[in-house]
């Protein structure tokens, strides 16, 4: 197995650790339904999946089994 051959610096390991970062996700308010989501996302409130505004799917509710 490879070994390093130096102890590589604390400096060169901050270096390449800054790229991590934590990125707080853009969020838009649907103007139909006025719920945050998430910029180029479909989001469903009540049983129907909306995307830029428009009605895409609606859920359909299964029928309940009468015993």
């Amino acid at each position: 197995m490879a070994h390093p051959k130096r102890r590589q610096s604390s400096t060169r390991r901050d270096k390449r650790r800054t790229h991590y970062k934590a990125v707080v996700p853009q969020l838009a308010k649907d103007a139909t339904t006025g719920e945050l989501h998430l910029y180029h996302r479909a989001h469903w409130h009540e049983g129907k999946l909306y995307y830029r505004g428009k009605i895409v799917l609606e859920k359909e509710v299964a029928a309940t089994e009468e015993n």
